[in-house]
């Protein structure tokens, strides 16, 4: 759509000047410019009349080619700008432990947020009158008309753009423009891990954005100076409050800005949220109760049932009709056919001609041959040590060892298992791509094992992705729901296993807990400490006395650290053990 294309800005300077009533003001000049050009994509209701329209964002570069630098033979430059600008939309999260990489991420940031925010105001004052909007009026009705949720830290920067905007471009004064900014936006927590909690170093936000840095200084300013007035002299709440830290360096902290510039905060499960009041942001939630609720995460059945699982879908809309479609509690109406031996006939066999679907994609892509019968164990999610893929594969080689010393006896009750992962590690997480390739070695091992291969397969299934899921969702039998207790925010991935009928082996965490719950403690394999226990285990914790109590986990420790798994580089898994 370019004729709704919006400019975008990167660093410059500020400079203040005299409005014509003679108001002292702030612009923001110079720098470089890259332009967001618009595309549209419509999402179609289900069944209900409407369809929406999702906009996106790609970066294009304001001047495509330097004609001149080109004919003086610097060919390379003559594009750079081109391709440095597009760079912004053309690879989401790069990899950030470079500067280059962090000053990337900022940019996508940025761009995102000052494209979409541009483009809503747009949008509003098309429907307003000019003359309003003059008159200091036309946006009184913004929150009325726009709401925009915080997916994480991640857009932050749009509270001090919008700010940039209603300030600088519309001359409000700042505390009107203030007003309708925390009634506008409101913040989701997805996770309490500190990786996800970005802080951005003052130095790249003035370098990048010194007009937005300004505006947080000045947000900071007022807001510590109500702390300070509800808590006179605790001078460590306000440091622990700040929306800018001093120490170790001097950078924003994205979370406390999303808090302080919204009028609604929430965690994404029970628990979650309980941690996000309790832990992670105890002096807001002290300061502002009313602001924090629990909204638990969800997946829609339309997707993850009916389009994903027609079969099984069918057998239900055949017994309770399609009210589910839409009101998933209806699902409740299947109570009945527990006990009836014809629907429960059925959706076995629904599930063993959905594991011959995943089976032959198996065969397809990795070249490995799974017996539908056999049990499928799946853990399909992003690799993350708290999520713990570690833990699973140990206990991978402990069956493997099991089956070893007693060829004769099978892993479980004579049931063959195939193990099923799938999942992406962020760019820079050294420790976790380290993971994914210990997975693959064991599975190379494990699969060329004439002696178990009958019993035991692990697969590792490349490029993880929603249309790979909507393949391993109905053929799993057993949903590895391990995380660490207290990490995990929600999980959807055990929302969507649950639903095509796999059986949760879990911790007490996140929506896990609200999961067991709905479906009954009896049919949930409790698994692990819960996040209070974990809290109390962490300052006695010494792995070397669980090393030495547990034989099992002690045997696929050491066969790990002998190399078996790594025949051509014996320690290529030591920093695993050495961690």
């Amino acid at each position: 759509r370019p004729e709704y294309m919006q400019t975008v800005r990167f660093g410059g300077h500020t400079e203040n000047y005299n409005d014509a009533s003679g108001h002292q003001r702030v612009r923001w000049v110079g720098g470089q410019s890259v332009i967001g050009m618009p595309y549209d994509m419509p999402i179609v209701g289900y069944r209900n009349n409407t369809v929406n329209t999702l906009r996106l964002w790609s970066a294009r570069a304001s001047s495509e080619f330097d004609l001149s630098v080109f004919n003086a033979g610097d060919y390379e430059r003559a594009v750079f700008d081109k391709n440095a600008s597009e760079s912004i939309s053309k690879v989401l999260y790069p990899n950030d432990l470079l500067i280059v990489g962090k000053e990337l991420r900022l940019k996508q940031q940025y761009f995102f947020v000052a494209c979409s925010i541009a483009d809503l105001l747009r949008r509003y004052l098309t429907n307003s009158s000019r003359a309003r909007i003059e008159a200091g009026l036309g946006f009184r009705a913004l929150p009325d008309k726009v709401a925009i949720q915080l997916n994480d830290t991640h857009p932050t920067i749009a509270i001090p753009e919008l700010m940039r905007l209603l300030v600088d471009e519309f001359a409000l004064p700042w505390e009107d423009a203030w007003s309708l900014t925390q009634k506008v936006f409101a913040y989701t927590n997805h996770t309490l891990l500190p990786e996800a909690l970005e802080r951005w170093s003052v130095d790249i936000l003035e370098r990048l954005l010194p007009r937005h840095l300004q505006i947080i200084y000045e947000i900071n300013r007022r807001f510590l100076r109500d702390v300070w007035t509800a808590s006179p002299h605790d001078l460590p709440r306000v440091q622990r409050m700040s929306v800018v830290q001093e120490e170790p360096y001097k950078a924003v902290r994205m979370a406390h800005l999303a808090t302080v510039g919204s009028h609604a905060v929430n965690g994404v499960a029970a628990l979650h949220s309980k941690l996000l009041r309790e832990d992670l942001l105890p002096d807001f939630a002290q300061m502002y109760p009313q602001r924090f609720t629990n909204i638990t995460n969800g997946v829609t059945p339309r997707r993850w049932l009916l389009q994903a699982n027609p079969r099984l879908a069918q057998a239900i809309t055949h017994r309770i009709g399609a009210g589910w479609l839409t009101h998933l509690e209806d699902l409740e109406l299947l109570l009945p056919f527990a006990e009836d031996n014809e629907f429960l006939d059925e959706i076995q066999a629904i599930k063993r001609a959905n594991k011959e679907d995943l089976a032959a994609y198996v065969h397809l892509h990795n070249h490995v041959e799974l017996d539908p019968d056999a049990l499928f164990d799946v853990q399909v999610k992003r690799l993350h040590e708290y999520k713990r893929q570690l833990l699973n594969i140990l206990h991978i080689i402990a069956v493997y060892q099991r089956l070893k010393a007693r060829p004769n006896q099978a892993a479980g009750d004579g049931l063959p298992r195939v193990f099923l992962f799938g999942g992406k590690a962020a760019p820079g997480y050294v420790r976790a791509k380290l993971i994914i390739r210990l997975i693959n070695n064991v599975a190379s091992v494990i699969n060329s094992d004439e002696q178990t291969s009958g019993l035991l397969k692990v697969v590792f299934l490349a490029n993880y992705r929603v249309s790979l899921a909507e393949r391993i969702m109905p053929a799993a039998d057993v949903s590895e729901q391990i995380s660490t207790a207290g990490l995990e925010a929600s999980g959807t991935g055990n929302m969507k296993l649950a639903m095509n009928g796999a059986l949760t082996v879990g911790t007490l965490d996140g929506a896990n807990i609200e999961i067991r719950e709905a479906v009954g403690a009896d049919n949930f394999f409790l698994f692990g400490l819960s996040a209070e226990e974990v809290a109390a285990r962490r300052g006695s914790y010494n792995p070397w006395d669980v090393y030495r109590q547990s034989p099992a986990l002690r045997g696929a420790l050491d066969l790990l650290r002998s190399g078996f798994f790594s025949p051509d580089e014996l320690n290529r898994y030591e920093p695993l053990l050495e961690a």
